[in-house]
């Protein structure tokens, strides 16, 4: 290994973790970044994840342990890249390090929340709840450490935190930094967004209550989410016993997302789960296009799906969605092709499949990168030392994006043996 060669690692979810981790074992020094206050990403919000349908922390717990035990990782959580120059062994990278206003004193005893008398969307849940300007996004979080949301603290003017604080780590007068770093290889692990349902008015999204995203689902029907893991409907409270799936919300549209965001079909047959496994008694209804499960197990998955009686795979696209102002119910008009017929049917609850975006669409890693007109990395046009993973270049599930990962971790230490 070149001497004092490292290798940057953008983005703190699964496939940057896996990258970082490999890359590490083998011998190499490395350095996460990641903009937001936690390490995991987008699995962390998850319920379960294929394919063992686990929660998240099986498999995040162990990548967390193997960074704790290995001294060739640090990270830096709320960073974001500002500048990247120079070539392959000798990348010159400009990190903005935003302040958390708490310092590692932190023993997340939870009594500048407490006290905190500022009350914020909670971003982690997707607005369906609130939490406070002092917070940790969940139980599990990785660094346990608590964080104060700049936006909306009202700083040394209240400082209500810092009174409560017994173990002095709260620090209001925290400001930006700047860190430099020379590395010899970067990895572009920077993960996805859910694409804006706000933009889909014909099914309700953001306009209709008790019509929600995938990723609003998953954190329902997390232990750790907003309603402790009880499918509740947002307007008022009420268990939901019916539900209507919609898949393709945004994806495959040339209006919207032309591509297959790869992981909505699966994504919707496991929540189906979500809602059998709780309330025996309740129904689900998929309105879909095309069934895609790629794979053996999925198909299997999909199989046992489609044999449960209270479930109604309907193909055919959703036309319009409604709302019945006296109930809160929601209405869906769609066509049936098997049928030959359009349908109309009432639910408790509407889940939109919402597609994948790459956050390089509206964050792109300020560096000499050609994108995609959707945002995606082009793989074949980076510069030699600098490489792409999991959904930075295409739609796909937790499984590929780690397999993606450990292929990568290769190539990034030979790119630091390349230079002597």
């Amino acid at each position: 290994m070149a001497e004092n060669k490292k290798v940057l690692v953008i983005g703190g979810g699964f496939s940057g973790l896996t990258a970082a981790v490999e890359t590490a074992e083998a011998g190499a020094e490395v350095i996460i970044v990641e903009k937001t206050p936690y390490l995991g990403g987008r699995v962390t919000q998850l319920n379960k994840y294929f394919p063992k349908l686990c929660p998240p922390n099986c498999g995040l717990e162990i990548n967390f342990k193997r960074i704790k035990n290995n001294g060739d990782i640090s990270f830096h959580t709320l960073a974001e890249v500002d500048k990247v120059s120079g070539q392959e062994g000798n990348y010159d990278v400009t990190i903005k390090l935003k302040p958390r206003f708490v310092n590692d004193k932190c023993v997340g005893c939870n009594a500048c929340a407490e006290a905190c008398p500022v009350e914020m969307p909670n971003e982690f849940n997707f607005g369906l709840n609130n939490t406070k300007a002092a917070y940790i996004t969940h139980n599990q979080a990785f660094p346990f450490l608590y964080a104060i949301d700049e936006k909306h603290c009202k700083g040394a003017s209240c400082g209500k935190c810092a009174e409560a604080c017994k173990y002095n780590a709260i620090d209001l007068s925290m400001k930006a930094e700047t860190l430099t770093l020379n590395v010899s290889s970067i990895i572009l692990a920077t993960g996805w967004d859910s694409y804006d349902v706000s933009k889909l008015d014909i099914l309700g999204g953001g306009r209709i209550k008790n019509v929600i995203t995938n990723m609003q689902m998953e954190r329902l029907a997390s232990p750790n989410g907003p309603t402790a893991g009880k499918i509740l409907r947002p307007s008022d409270g009420k268990e939901v016993k019916s539900i209507a799936f919609v898949q393709c919300a945004g994806s495959r549209d040339e209006n919207h997302l032309p591509y297959c965001s790869y992981i909505c079909c699966m994504a919707s047959l496991k929540q189906v789960t979500y809602l059998r496994d709780i309330y025996p008694d309740s129904k689900a209804t998929v309105f879909y296009i095309d069934i895609r499960t790629p794979g053996t197990r999925y198909e299997q998955f999909y199989t046992k799906i489609k044999e449960d009686p209270n479930v109604t795979l309907t193909k055919g696209k959703v036309a319009k969605i409604t709302e019945d102002s006296a109930t809160g119910d929601v209405i869906v008009v769609a066509e049936d092709i098997f049928a030959g017929k359009k349908v109309e049917a009432k639910f408790d609850m509407v889940v939109l499949a919402a597609g994948m975006v790459p956050s390089t669409k509206g964050l792109p890693v300020p560096a000499d990168i050609s994108y995609t007109a959707d945002g995606f990395v082009i793989p074949s046009k980076l510069k030699k030392g600098i490489y792409a993973v999991g959904t930075a270049k295409s739609p796909v599930d937790v499984s590929r994006s780690v397999q993606d990962a450990t292929g990568v971790a290769i190539k990034s230490i030979q790119s630091a043996r390349r230079v002597k």
